[in-house]
């Protein structure tokens, strides 16, 4: 194991106070593609950009385009969480991790364990009625044929951020407290493109920011410690 691994091991066990700000990367190895690597979903042939199909405008006007899209491309129901996942679940119980935000919207957080969990772009695993607002879980889109629809006749959606909408306005408020506050802060799985998500990191204080990515990204310079490596390996090692 690297040595700067063996640093992160050591500030964990050192820390008290620790968040963990992570991004799509997170969970390809659990069988989830990202959005920017030479595999993920932008690099996949389709007939039109994904940006384009996962936006709120193109929900409105093809919403039978935009859920085929939905049901073959965002939605994993059969992954489980990996070494990350499960890694900063156990951190939580000890009470170093005070909280996890993430722009993922798989729900493999919850599912390892970890309870304090900031979805900033939303969940696959909630979905509403755009009409009642009565609420809907995953399965209920995967059964459905064509556009899901409420009892009452409305479209239901997933109850993520699409492309065109704002991020919730009180949930980047807590995610900003929780990031001033960390004594460690570890940013893994993101290539730090997205705003204003990736701007959070601007709000630490402390002086142990920590990157855990496969690729370089515009932010390594800023880093205190800078890890290349399988992030659940990393995470494995850190919490054994």
């Amino acid at each position: 194991m690297e040595e700067a691994v063996r640093t992160l091991k050591k500030w964990i066990e050192g820390s008290g106070s620790i968040v963990f700000f992570g991004g799509a990367g997170v969970s390809t190895e659990s069988g989830i593609p990202d959005f920017r690597s030479v595999d993920g979903l932008y690099s996949q042939k389709n007939d039109e950009p994904p940006e384009a199909i996962v936006s709120h405008a193109y929900l409105e006007k093809w919403p039978e385009k935009f859920f085929r899209f939905y049901r073959e491309k965002m939605i994993y129901p059969e992954a489980v969480p990996n070494g990350c996942h499960l890694g900063l679940a156990k951190l939580e119980r000890m009470g170093k991790l005070k909280a996890v935000i993430t722009q993922n919207i798989d729900g493999l957080h919850q599912a390892a364990g970890s309870r304090e969990v900031l979805e900033l772009h939303g969940s696959v695993h909630r979905n509403y009625c755009v009409s009642c607002g009565k609420r809907y879980g995953l399965d209920y889109v995967l059964k459905s044929d064509g556009v899901p629809r409420c009892s009452c006749g409305g479209l239901v959606r997933p109850d993520v951020v699409l492309y065109g909408e704002r991020l919730d306005e009180e949930l980047l408020e807590k995610a900003v407290g929780y990031i001033r506050r960390a004594e460690l802060l570890i940013v893994g799985g993101t290539s730090l493109t997205v705003q204003p998500a990736a701007g959070l990191i601007n709000y630490y204080r402390g002086d142990r920011l920590v990157l855990i990515n496969k690729a370089p990204t515009q932010y390594d310079r800023f880093m205190d410690l800078t890890i290349t490596e399988n992030i659940g390996k990393v995470f494995e090692y850190c919490t054994a």
